[in-house]
């Protein structure tokens, strides 16, 4: 019977001792998350304001916590671009890719690629992002460009009108009619304009009219 109540006593305390680490896991937990979350907005309101110095610190402490936070390194790259840190920038944005591959990141490589004349690079790392994500017309505007700096011309038009596909706006056609005029396509560069004096002009907002203030 005293055996019994031993191992009783042992049970009873074996739980308490579980709930009280669980208990304590939630609260570490919830605290390195409201860290965290105080840490990423130090960051974005850092990079608003042009702080750059206070927003690696916070990127940087962010990474410390969780070495493999992949929006981290892509923000950090973003943070060291914007300051013509190149080499920094392409070590960051190729470490997030490596954490996990997403169209953003793979296609921030590409553009830093791009600015370092690195053209190759830039041309498979955005054909990565688009392989991700192919409905974005930004991103088929990037690759035209990499292209003509190849001089791959078939492709960059290829990717020039998927891009006014996806957005058949101004800006698409005129990249489209810029590419015809320069290399002297003058019938398809005329085919271009017509289609670009054909779009409507934005619809503009509505001047709202203020009712007449009368004294009495």
């Amino acid at each position: 019977m005293y055996e019994l109540l031993i191992v009783a006593l042992f049970a009873v305390l074996a739980y308490r001792s579980a709930h009280i680490r669980d208990d304590e896991f939630a609260n570490v937990s919830r605290r390195v998350g409201d860290r965290l979350g105080r840490l990423w907005d130090i960051a974005h309101q850092g990079m608003r304001e042009n702080r750059f110095l206070r927003a690696e610190k916070a990127l940087l402490t962010i990474l410390k916590i969780d070495e493999k936070n992949a929006a981290a390194y892509n923000r950090l790259g973003i943070l060291y671009a914007k300051q013509k840190e190149y080499r920094d920038a392409i070590d960051c944005f190729e470490i997030a890719s490596s954490i996990e591959a997403t169209p953003s990141s793979l296609h921030n490589l590409g553009l830093i690629y791009y600015e370092t004349e690195n053209y190759e690079k830039a041309a498979v790392a955005f054909e990565q992002a688009l392989k991700l994500e192919d409905n974005l017309a930004a991103r088929h505007v990037a690759y035209a460009k990499v292209q003509e700096k190849l001089g791959n011309d078939k492709l960059m038009f290829q990717e020039l009108d998927k891009a006014a596909d996806l957005e058949p706006n101004k800006e698409t056609f005129t990249l489209l009619y810029k590419a015809y005029k320069n290399r002297g396509m003058e019938a398809d560069a005329d085919l271009m304009a017509d289609r670009i004096k054909k779009l409507k002009p934005p619809a503009r907002a509505k001047r709202i009219l203020r009712p007449r203030r009368v004294v009495v």
